[in-house]
Parts: structure tokens; C-alpha cells; sequence
């Protein structure tokens, strides 16, 4: 079960984000800055509730949304070979 996966973009799994709960007493925000859990492709929009669940369970405590977790999508997709083009330009 420790090796369950949470955050699937950063590869953080159950055990990361309890050790770092019990260890450190951390927030949300606390646990995807030492974890990254959340700061991946999905910007959390995947694993925010389990996160937050997983705090509830070792705390004890709702977690606070006081300082949000701040999801951000992409403006839009760019390809691979357009970055490179424009870096072939300079």
C-alpha cells in the first residue's frame, strides 16, 4: 500500500506524502513543496483530494485552504519542434 501512487506526473506515492506529514507537521501547500505533489503536467487537478484526504488521516485536521494550492493549465500546448525552430533562430 506505501508504494501506492498519488501524484502520477511526479511519481509521489502514499508513503512520500505520509512520511513528510508526520515528519514535518506540514500544510498543503507544505507537502506539494517538499513532495511535489501536484507540480506536475495536471497542475494537481488529479491528486489535489487525495492529498488533501491523506492530511486529513495523519493530522487529524482539515486541511486549511487559507493559502490555496494554485492550479494552473497550460495556455495552450506547444510542439516540440516549434521550440526548437525558434532556438535555431537566435
Amino acid at each position: 500500500m506505501d508504494k501506492l501512487m498519488i501524484c502520477r506526473c511526479e511519481e509521489v506515492t502514499l508513503a512520500d506524502i505520509q512520511t513528510a506529514a508526520s515528519q514535518y507537521k506540514c500544510s498543503a501547500r507544505e507537502i506539494k513543496l517538499r513532495t511535489r505533489a501536484g507540480m506536475g503536467y495536471c497542475g494537481g487537478r488529479t491528486c489535489r483530494s487525495a492529498v488533501d484526504a491523506i492530511l486529513e488521516e495523519v493530522t487529524g485536521e482539515k486541511p486549511g485552504h487559507d493559502i490555496p494550492l494554485k492550479v494552473q493549465p497550460p495556455v495552450r500546448p506547444v510542439s516540440l519542434s516549434v521550440l526548437r525552430s525558434r532556438s535555431s533562430d537566435e
